[in-house]
């Protein structure tokens, strides 16, 4: 028989599904009623959120429950705007960004990754990573004063920690920069978020 405890992961996506789902609806409904209900799941969604912080560090200081429900409250729009969907993160690629970051000019060469934060852990919101191969063209290394802590060119031994989803597309990303042509890596969509 499996066991039947929950893990913290569990819970934070049971969490974020319920409050998606109770945030869209707010967003969409003109129904006193039903505005009542989507905000009991987010209360719901908020305890099980606290529990979940809770089992992640013994003695650690969760928020109220009232306070995620008012972050979550902020977050909703009218319509269209009020619809709560994954977010997309882009690794070491949009050349805007690498420019104004590190001060290297680069190119694309290709996709290596789409993944899943909610699945590697290191988000709590539905949140997906791409990861591009890019190739430097000019500039000057030079740190972004309030994006980052530091920039380098790093060997794979010496690549700083931690670094999001590395286990998945590290290989890749290293096979990438020798040359060999790899397909793309990607989380398949999830059916059913809180089911895992």
């Amino acid at each position: 028989m499996a066991d039947p405890s929950a893990s913290e992961a569990d819970l934070l996506r049971w969490s974020e599904a319920l409050s998606g789902i109770a945030r869209t609806g707010l967003g969409f409904t003109e129904s006193l009623y039903e505005r009542e209900r989507f905000e009991e799941v987010l209360a719901v969604a908020a305890d099980i959120r606290v529990a979940a912080m809770h089992l992640h560090e013994e003695g650690a200081v969760a928020p109220e429950p009232e306070t995620l429900i008012a972050e979550w409250m902020k977050s909703v729009g009218s319509g269209v705007p009020g619809y709560v969907t994954p977010k997309v993160a882009v690794g070491a690629v949009a050349v805007k960004e690498v420019h104004e970051e590190t001060g290297i000019e680069c190119e694309v060469v290709r996709l290596i990754a789409v993944l899943d934060g909610l699945r590697l852990g290191f988000t709590r919101v539905p949140l997906y990573s791409l990861v591009f191969h890019c190739r430097a063209v000019g500039g000057d290394l030079a740190a972004h004063p309030l994006e980052t802590t530091g920039v380098g060119f790093f060997g794979r031994d010496e690549l700083p920690e931690p670094l999001a989803g590395f286990g998945q597309w590290g290989d890749l990303a290293f096979a990438a920069i020798r040359g060999e042509e790899l397909g793309v890596i990607y989380d398949a969509p999830r059916e059913r978020p809180w089911r895992g």
